[in-house]
């Protein structure tokens, strides 16, 4: 009977565990990822979770890492002018995406940028970070050019010996993968970041809404200058307050414009883009960042994109919010 009764009370516990909060992440891509997410009763483990995630992790730096020799786009980067490589859908989908960017920021935006990367110290093969002399620049810039690479069914090929480098929507990827991959084990509400790219759904267990804080600009410290709340969408921010050098007093961040074969100069400092896909919102807002705090704007505005443009003003910073922005952040 003492059994019996055990046994009922343990069920009744049982039943009465609400959800819980869990918490995991990890190194990824030279950074890290992190996830949240809302364990339901009889969910899925966290080292079931991070298994999961840590396995499509593995998979991308597989196909994308510049970093190591044995990655696809590694194999495609050796290839000489005049050779194709057969590529997994998810890769040929980056590219074609990569390509539209392409054409509607008219090459300012262009996934062949590595040698350009590399000659001014941000790329993996770079030696110290450097302004180059120009002649090494107009030699590299040969190399350089998204109107190299066509789509033959599903090869890619090259006209030119140009290198991919997809860093700049990879993470975006990931975490579209990553999301599919939790709600497909019955995760109904989680925050999946990926290298600062993130993607919200649901509600927290209290049901709450997820609340993301966009940064201010700064190389000194974390500082959050608005606080949104999101459901269902993804958060991209662009900026090029991390990763630059100074040389003889001028400024050089690793966002470049392949127009010009060198970093951008203007005083936009970051971009944020929110959008249902987190491969749209990382492209976007890198591109946003690459056209400069007029033309990005004119963009966004032309092209209905929810975007925050912070720009640098005598003082500190100054946003600018599209419409597409302020209807999304309300839930409109």
């Amino acid at each position: 009977m003492r059994i019996a009764l055990l046994f009922i009370l343990l069920l009744l516990t049982a039943c009465n565990q609400g959800p819980t909060l869990e918490r995991l992440g990890g190194p990824t891509m030279g950074s890290s990822y992190s996830i949240q997410y809302v364990r339901e009763p009889g969910g899925p483990v966290p080292a079931q979770v991070q298994m999961a995630v840590e396995t499509i992790l593995h998979d991308i730096d597989h196909h994308y890492s510049t970093y190591r020799g044995d990655s696809i786009v590694s194999q495609f980067n050796r290839l000489p002018a005049g050779q194709c490589l057969a590529l997994p859908p998810d890769m040929l989908e980056l590219v074609s995406l990569g390509q539209h960017l392409a054409e509607q920021s008219d090459g300012a935006f262009d996934l062949t940028v590595e040698p350009l990367l590399d000659l001014w110290g941000f790329g993996p093969q770079a030696r110290h970070e450097q302004v180059p002399e120009p002649q090494a620049l107009a030699k590299v810039r040969r190399r350089v050019g998204y109107q190299h690479l066509r789509i033959k069914g599903r090869a890619l090929c090259k006209d030119a010996p140009v290198q991919l480098d997809l860093n700049s929507i990879v993470a975006g990827h990931a975490v579209d993968v990553i999301a599919a991959r939790l709600q497909a084990m019955g995760v109904g509400s989680f925050v999946a970041e990926v290298t600062g790219e993130l993607k919200a759904v649901g509600r927290k267990p209290d049901g709450s809404p997820w609340r993301i804080a966009l940064e201010l600009p700064r190389e000194d410290r974390q500082v959050a200058r608005q606080i949104i709340p999101v459901n269902s969408l993804s958060v991209s921010t662009s900026g090029d307050y991390r990763h630059y050098f100074e040389q003889n007093g001028r400024r050089y961040s690793h966002t470049f414009d392949a127009r010009l074969g060198r970093p951008v100069e203007h005083d936009l400092a970051a971009v944020t883009v929110l959008d249902a896909s987190a491969l749209q919102a990382d492209g976007y807002s890198t591109l946003l960042l690459i056209l400069g705090p007029q033309r990005g704007w004119d963009f966004a505005v032309a092209h209905d994109l929810a975007a925050v443009l912070v720009t640098r003003a005598e003082g500190g910073f100054v946003s600018r919010s599209t419409p597409a922005f302020e209807r999304a952040v309300k839930g409109q």
